[in-house]
């Protein structure tokens, strides 16, 4: 059943998305408020979509941390409803993406004019002073900034392997640093294939960690929250 339910989901995940990023491309030649609000629409309508046919629920927890204007957030990467999902409750979310996804017609296109930060991972040092410099004009249209700071995609209950582009974000933008931890890849795309398992995907956003501590102060409080909540959540099985 579950396999079927997936099946379904996927064909109309797939044709909704479709029918949005071309019915709506005109869009794409004005200005970005109207973009942030269609993808807003859409991370709420998978939400429901996920619900109704897969029996997967959405739940969002630690709501008196949910940043709303300009902020910084590091959260882990399980699956792609990471991204998704966060459009749906953040009010003018901004991923940090690998520059390979701009060249997914549409999907790139939508992303370039919603002004989010591509970042080349092969570019080292080069590729970091642009993520700063791209973060803090972000940051003067108060914006949540999301970013994986594992920098790649990790199955749930993998140790963390975290990079030093949060720190030098968390350092140069002298803002807090909202840890989020999920749970996505217990639901979404489980097994690394396309079920969708019912049960209930969490965002919980974990209190703020202050600005100014010491690189190795602040990496250890961020990794320690990130991956206790997440682990928690896994034992919690929901």
């Amino acid at each position: 059943m579950n396999v079927f339910r997936s099946l379904i989901f996927l064909v109309v995940f797939y044709g909704v998305s479709a029918i949005l990023a071309i019915g709506l491309s005109p869009l794409l030649l004005g200005p970005r408020k109207p973009l942030m609000a269609v993808m807003n629409f859409w991370g709420k309508l998978v939400t429901l979509m996920l619900r109704a046919i897969c029996g997967v629920k959405v739940e969002v927890r630690g709501r008196e941390h949910l940043p709303v204007g300009a902020a910084l957030i590091a959260t882990k990467h399980q699956r792609m409803f990471d991204i998704f999902g966060a459009f749906a409750f953040l009010p003018d979310a901004c991923f940090v993406l690998k520059k390979e996804l701009v060249s997914i017609p549409f999907f790139g296109w939508w992303a370039l004019r919603s002004q989010m930060i591509v970042v080349d991972r092969e570019g080292h040092s080069a590729a970091l002073r642009k993520l700063v410099t791209d973060s803090k004009e972000r940051m003067l249209e108060d914006r949540q900034l999301v970013i994986f700071p594992e920098g790649t995609r990790k199955e749930p209950g993998d140790a963390g392997d975290y990079k030093p582009g949060i720190a030098a974000l968390y350092r140069e933008l002298e803002l807090p640093v909202t840890p989020l931890a999920l749970n996505t890849g217990r639901h979404w795309n489980v097994a690394k294939g396309f079920i969708m398992a019912p049960g209930t995907i969490v965002f919980e956003f974990q209190p703020p960690i202050p600005p100014g501590l010491k690189r190795a102060d602040f990496m250890r409080q961020l990794e320690t929250s990130i991956e206790t909540a997440c682990n928690r959540l896994l034992e919690e099985g929901l």
